[in-house]
């Protein structure tokens, strides 16, 4: 009974070892999918740049002072970045996070790899100013449901419509506005580090 027991501290003390170095890889992919640096993160969270990056890389043990700040500046709840355990329900229950005025769905909760969201932008002046462009690492997929996006990507204005879809690296300046007058709804799967999808090909008809 005795060894059962040691058995079984040693296995939760490697559960909670594992739960922990998970900390730093999801808190980093939860930042990059927002687009967040490190500084804006210090600014709102009012924890340093160095206590931050050590961190996301595994290097500072994760606290409760320090993944409150950091849960509320996510818009997420705190299991959300320890982690929580298997129910076997396949079902995604992300939480829906509002950046930049715009509603973002979480469709994915993999720490690595490709990033899925349903983005819903609100109607904004149709003839309004070029949308504001950002650059980052990273390459994305964009596919319209309903509504007119306007994307301004590098010198070039694209308008998508429903059933439409686009690709780029986001290290070309890009930037997004609704251009019709209703909400657009498309969605979006991002490669934080590059990663593209990978398409096959029609099959080609059976001969016979």
């Amino acid at each position: 009974m005795a060894d059962n027991t040691e058995d079984d501290r040693a296995e939760d003390r490697d559960d909670l070892a594992n739960v922990l170095s998970a900390v730093g890889p999801r808190l980093r992919g939860m930042r990059r999918e927002r687009g967040t640096t490190l500084a804006q993160l210090s600014e709102t969270t009012g924890i340093s740049l160095s206590t931050l990056s050590r961190l996301e890389s595994g290097q500072r043990k994760p606290t409760l002072e320090l993944l409150l700040p950091l849960a509320k500046a996510h818009g997420v709840q705190l299991d959300e970045l320890v982690g929580a355990p298997a129910t076997g329900d396949p079902r995604i229950h992300a939480r829906p996070f509002t950046r930049h005025g715009q509603i973002f769905v979480p469709l994915t909760r993999n720490l690595g790899g490709l990033h899925a969201f349903k983005q819903i932008m609100p109607v904004g002046q149709v003839d309004g100013p070029r949308p504001e462009q950002r650059v980052h690492e990273g390459y994305e997929w964009l596919y319209v449901l309903s509504g007119r996006l306007r994307l301004a990507l590098g010198e070039h204005d694209l308008v998508l419509t429903a059933g439409e879809a686009a690709e780029f690296d986001t290290r070309t300046p890009h930037g997004f506005a609704n251009a019709g007058t209703q909400p657009v709804e498309f969605l979006s799967i991002f490669g934080p580090q590059g990663e593209r999808l990978h398409v096959r090909a029609r099959p080609s008809a059976a001969t016979t």
